[in-house]
């Protein structure tokens, strides 16, 4: 295990899911024996306002803060929030946004426009980018509010972790109910990445 701490930030809007899925990669890099610290940022998030979580894991971790620039994988929800963080992030570091646009209220009031071609302004800045139609692809495992999984699938392809680690870290985080659904949106995350 080297000493390097991998800097993960994961951003969109509330109630995407962000905050399981932090749980569940949190929980996956615990199961791997790495010392993890996670922190969340949240906006109006029960009224679709912007949040961020951090989550930071290596051999020893001593803050759950991703310094500004130091990010090594944005893990996007929505295009405009992914667009809005990519400040934090290293050079060459690894995008996984989801196709998806969520109009904020300014947008909705039409007060502002929302941005275009905001996938393509990603990858020009970050060539290493997975850009995943979450939404349809959840729905093609059974069930639209599991993209967030389907996104933690593409994100697991990106990191040196074992499959077995995020399996196990799944069953533990996701209700029983919705485990089997979970499993298979994971799955067809992975297949996309």
């Amino acid at each position: 295990m080297s000493d390097k701490v991998t800097n993960i930030l994961l951003v969109g809007v509330g109630g995407q899911g962000i905050l399981l899925a932090a749980e569940v990669l949190s929980e996956t890099f615990l199961l791997a024996g790495y010392d993890v610290k996670k922190s969340e940022i949240h906006g109006m998030s029960q009224r679709g306002g912007s949040v961020v979580s951090h989550v930071r894991y290596g051999k020893e971790v001593f803050s759950p803060i991703v310094p500004e620039g130091e990010g090594d994988l944005l893990f996007g929800f929505e295009l405009m929030e992914s667009y809005r963080c990519l400040g934090l992030l290293r050079p060459g570091a690894t995008v996984v946004v989801n196709d998806l646009c969520i109009a904020p209220p300014a947008v909705l009031m039409g007060r502002e426009a929302y941005p275009e071609n905001l996938a393509a302004k990603i990858a020009e800045r970050f060539p290493d980018q997975i850009l995943v139609d979450g939404q349809k692809v959840a729905i093609e495992a059974g069930n639209a509010r599991t993209a967030n999984t389907v996104l933690l699938g593409a994100v697991s392809k990106r990191l040196n972790i074992e499959e077995k680690y995020w399996l196990e870290a799944i069953e533990r985080m996701v209700p029983k109910k919705a485990l089997e659904v979970n499993l298979k949106a994971f799955a067809a995350g992975r297949a996309l990445a």
